[in-house]
């Protein structure tokens, strides 16, 4: 049986600012096999770069003009020399992987709760 992580609070996962964006460019990081640079629209909330090893479970085209789910306030770190500025959510098994989205039409900014 896998692991449980360790519940967390309300007041925890307030914290997280999980907000809806839509994916306004994306292009391949030099030098690597399976990076994206991704550039997610937050609507009033600007812009945000995020590096994502998405490259063999989408195509370019089909990240473009994605609304997603985007991690909007995790520290910011770097892959490959790229700044990341945030994480797009996503649900994965050994096999899949499957990104987080709105089912219907929501401002980008909107927050996740």
């Amino acid at each position: 049986m896998p692991e449980q992580a360790s519940e967390v609070s309300v007041e925890e996962f307030k914290k997280l600012e999980l907000r809806v964006g839509t994916v306004v460019e994306v292009t391949r990081v030099p030098r690597t096999e399976k990076l994206y640079k991704v550039i997610v629209d937050l609507g009033k909330h600007g812009r945000k770069q995020t590096i994502t090893s998405l490259v063999g479970h989408y195509k370019q085209e089909e990240l473009l003009h994605k609304k997603i789910v985007f991690f909007s306030n995790l520290k910011e770190a770097r892959f490959a020399g790229q700044v990341s500025e945030g994480m797009l959510l996503a649900a994965s098994e050994e096999t899949a992987l499957s990104l987080l989205t709105v089912d219907r039409e929501i401002d980008n900014g909107a927050r996740v709760s």
